[in-house]
């Protein structure tokens, strides 16, 4: 049983010291004087049903992060409120916000949720609505731009997309432009046999050389020489070619050299000829491969550009998660790859933001949202290189942090953030870009996504030169039934 309620104790609290005797009644006879035990009273996530106002004690507040308590408030301060606050704001879930633990024995006044929500409506009508339109406008403003923010990442990724499939196109129909005029000159030898200028014995050796030097393409494919290299062996061909009277010595030196072919290989090619009839000529038989080498390594051209847009597209497909259901058994790295092909025109080898990778490939797969995750990574990416100016280095590292979680660090080489910014850089609608160039909610949502969606945890590390987003994951996180959606938030 509790203690009766005293109005004038009440009024000493700078929550109720403005209060009418009358109002002071009212929650007196609504409400009680408690001594609780030093322990939990209050549960993050559990229903709020009660409204608490300390009137003797301490307490520590704390939230849950990254599957651990962290500790946000400790305080004596008579007249502290937690747990049903807000249980006047109609047409809401009202859970417990933070847990609560009492260090001490504690006096609290206790009031029902109810009563605390029917106190408030009735004294307080404007100030109930003032603070419910601030309250969902706010949640309903962050939904809408948070959309908009979803619809600028994707613009900017589905243009660097964009920009990435004209590429192989642009080389497929530049290729098969070529291929169309070497088939043209194909025929043409075609109708030198048509004519009978070679024997038998002659058109079978170039068709077995011509068999040769198609394998030969093929092996000599991803093999790239250097500049010089490529030079010295340019001319060491055009010298052999011309000395054995081809007319079109230093047209035919680049395609032989890109084939893979040698000195060596030209000689045995010479030999073959000198060992059947002379209807077959050096010249003629050059001529020859040199069509079936271009048309070869055209079709090479088609099918590598072929690759690169399937490749894209299986990357698209998987960054945006289309074949797969919203919870599913996801690989990190295979999320972070696709990712990173959607930045492929500002991000990699030979590209302004360059890219280094510590990848910890023994990580299990995980239990997760991948299209949120995907989300996350992009939102922290476009950051990162526009916090470089779209120069820098771009570092990702993947870790095991303890037993059930693992860690993705996000880290860029820019300027870094300040410290005044620091302890802002998840509020909502906070941004230090220019005005009109972000609406504040990228972080806020990647927080969201990961924190209250995943269970994770987002932090961030600072400094100039070196500035890290850390994602920390579980390995399973809650299934749909039981995880929040953070766009309701």
């Amino acid at each position: 049983m509790g203690e009766t309620c005293v109005r004038d104790e009440l009024r000493t609290l700078f929550l109720f010291e403005h209060l009418s005797d009358e109002q002071l009644d009212t929650l007196c006879q609504a409400g009680s004087i408690e001594m609780f035990p030093a322990g939990p009273i209050v549960t993050e996530g559990d229903p709020a049903t009660c409204f608490y106002v300390m009137l003797d004690g301490e307490l520590v507040m704390s939230k849950r992060s990254g599957g651990v308590d962290i500790q946000t408030n400790r305080t004596s301060m008579r007249g502290v409120y937690f747990g049903a606050w807000s249980a006047y704001i109609p047409g809401e879930e009202h859970i417990y916000e933070a847990s609560v633990r009492l260090t001490t024995p504690s006096r609290v006044f206790v009031l029902d949720a109810n009563a605390f929500a029917g106190f408030m409506q009735s004294q307080f009508p404007m100030a109930v609505h003032l603070l419910e339109g601030h309250k969902v406008g706010g949640r309903r403003q962050s939904q809408l731009i948070g959309q908009r923010e979803k619809l600028l990442a994707l613009g900017n990724i589905t243009a660097g997309l964009t920009h990435q499939l004209n590429n192989p196109a642009a080389a497929t129909a530049r290729a098969v432009a070529d291929l169309r005029e070497g088939v043209g000159k194909m025929r043409h030898k075609l109708a030198m046999l048509a004519d009978g200028k070679f024997t038998p014995q002659a058109l079978k050796m170039l068709i077995t050389i011509q068999d040769e030097v198609a394998e030969q393409v093929a092996k000599n494919t991803g093999l790239e020489l250097t500049a010089m290299e490529t030079a010295d062996r340019e001319d060491e061909i055009g010298d052999w070619l011309e000395a054995h009277g081809i007319a079109a010595a230093w047209d035919y030196a680049p395609t032989f050299v890109e084939a893979g072919l040698d000195i060596d290989w030209l000689e045995r090619v010479e030999g073959s000829i000198d060992s059947v009839d002379c209807s077959a000529t050096l010249p003629g038989a050059l001529g020859w491969l040199k069509y079936t080498i271009d048309n070869e390594l055209r079709m090479n051209e088609v099918a590598e550009a072929s690759k690169r847009i399937s490749a894209l597209l299986a990357g698209a497909k998987l960054y945006s998660q289309m074949d797969r259901g919203d919870y599913q058994s996801a690989d990190v790295h295979e999320l972070l790859r696709s990712t990173m092909m959607m930045f492929g025109d500002k991000l990699g080898k030979d590209k302004p933001v360059s890219l280094v990778k510590d990848m910890d490939k023994s990580l299990p797969e995980l239990h997760c949202y991948p299209g949120d995750l995907n989300q996350v990574w992009t939102n922290i990416i476009d950051n990162a290189i526009q916090a470089m100016g779209g120069r820098g280095t771009l570092t990702i590292r993947t870790c095991r942090e303890n037993d059930d979680m693992i860690r993705v660090e996000i880290g860029d080489d820019g300027p870094g953030i300040s410290e005044e910014n620091l302890s802002r850089i998840f509020t909502p609608f906070f941004t230090t870009k220019p005005f009109g160039e972000g609406t504040g909610l990228g972080l806020d949502l990647a927080w969201r996504l990961v924190v209250e969606k995943h269970h994770g945890d987002l932090r961030v590390q600072s400094k100039p030169g070196d500035t890290r987003f850390i994602v920390l994951l579980p390995l399973q996180a809650p299934a749909p039934d039981s995880a929040p959606d953070p766009e309701s938030a």
